[in-house]
């Protein structure tokens, strides 16, 4: 089968691939791009551990081909951070201990990052609401709202408690 050429703009660098048709987007971002933080989790868009940002939403890379990626701007968690310093989220995450396993981490930070570029200031069930649909079974998600609110709050230029 002929493999697909795809030029994207992957964490802000224009980056190409090759694909073969039926290759999903994050099977492309960790075996072509090595960019492992992205996970598999169910393989069928459920559980959130595989989320993007995708021109600006937030997609279940699981679900997406990557040839449809043709054009697009994707940022997975590897493009939060500055060089070494760490996004206002991925520090409150550590701050409040937001994370056990980690394995859901990278997809719940780029659900939040994208969640707070569209809405600063999210209430408490806006944001639960919001990240829906990442799925996290070791902590009981209040540190991770806690962390993201506390998050937003400094971003937002405020002194969060």
């Amino acid at each position: 089968m002929k493999k697909l050429h795809v030029s994207a703009t992957v964490n802000g660098e224009p980056t190409e691939f090759l694909c073969e048709p039926q290759q999903t987007l994050l099977d492309v971002l960790r075996d072509e791009l090595n960019l492992t933080g992205t996970k598999e989790g169910c393989g069928s868009g459920d559980c959130g551990a595989c989320s993007v940002i995708l021109d600006g939403r937030v997609v279940c890379s699981c679900l997406v081909l990557a040839a449809e990626a043709e054009g697009s701007s994707i940022t997975t968690v590897e493009g939060l951070a500055q060089g070494d310093v760490l996004h206002p989220l991925q520090r409150k995450f550590l701050e409040h201990a937001a994370l056990q396993c980690g394995f859901c981490t990278p997809g719940i930070l780029v659900a939040a990052k994208a969640l707070l570029d569209r809405n600063p200031n999210p209430t408490e069930a806006e944001l639960r609401f919001g990240l829906a649909g990442n799925l996290c079974r070791c902590t009981g998600y209040d540190k991770i709202i806690r962390a993201v609110l506390d998050a937003a709050a400094e971003m937002r230029g405020e002194n969060a408690a």
